[in-house]
């Protein structure tokens, strides 16, 4: 396969990035936020039932259940691994509900908590690669299950880089299904207008290298920031570097 100078192959024309933890150091935060708040959720529910109380791993937990997934889903697919059934709810439902909604919410409100504390970076090796690609004249787009997307852009000094955004408002507005499904990728695509196969994704969640390979998209690249590169070249991943700007010295 020919690789340009980005690394990718020649017949890419677009770049789909993830956010948290590709783009922005905000992974931590989003795996600090979900272990605050189940693990406050679970305190409780052990010490009702007199069962064991069993902490949320942040980093096996949060790379299987609840990374790269829409906060609902994510909420869901952790409560249903400890083989917990809990109300839907409802949009509606204030933080304190014990629903799968209020729950979301509980833990949307830590991480925007954590997020105005200590503030939104983005990687220096994601923004050297994004320069990169916009010189190269290729299309960019983030493609993120966050509701906070735009917002984390903006703290992180990035929006400008990208000629897209399919966030969580957007994916809820058009009924997309999020990751592992491709459909968030699939949107981002169509609306630079190119086919997938001309298209790369960029990811650090599991959940998001099986939505880019379901979606047969041209180049799947995935970014190990925390020591898993062998589960992300299981799901998928064409290529797995340990920062963006490594694609630019491999190439």
């Amino acid at each position: 396969m020919t690789k340009t100078r980005l690394g990718l192959p020649g017949t890419i024309r677009a770049c789909l990035f993830d956010l948290d933890g590709v783009l922005t150091e905000t992974a931590k935060l989003h795996a600090k936020a979900w272990q605050q708040m189940f693990d406050q959720f679970l305190s409780g529910r052990a010490a009702s039932s007199g069962e064991p109380f069993v902490p949320f791993d942040v980093i096996r937990d949060y790379d299987e259940y609840v990374d790269g997934k829409p906060r609902d889903d994510g909420t869901r697919s952790f409560l249903a691994s400890r083989r917990i059934q809990l109300p839907e709810g409802t949009a509606e439902d204030p933080p304190t509900a014990q629903t799968i909604h209020g729950l979301g919410k509980r833990k949307n409100d830590l991480v925007l908590a954590l997020m105005r504390k200590l503030g939104v970076d983005a990687y220096p090796g994601s923004v050297r690669y994004l320069e990169a690609v916009r010189r190269a004249g290729l299309l960019t787009a983030v493609v993120s299950s966050s509701e906070n997307c735009q917002q984390v852009l903006i703290s992180a000094g990035i929006e400008h880089l990208f000629d897209a955004r399919i966030d969580g408002i957007v994916a809820a507005r058009l009924n997309l299904t999020g990751k592992p499904a491709p459909d968030t990728y699939l949107e981002a695509a169509h609306v630079l207008g190119v086919s997938p196969a001309e298209a790369a994704v960029f990811e650090d969640a599991l959940a998001g290298v099986q939505a880019g390979r379901a979606g047969g998209f041209g180049f799947v690249v995935g970014l190990d920031r925390v020591g898993q590169a062998e589960l992300l070249r299981a799901r998928g991943a064409d290529i797995v570097v340990e920062d963006l700007d490594a694609l630019l010295e491999a190439a």
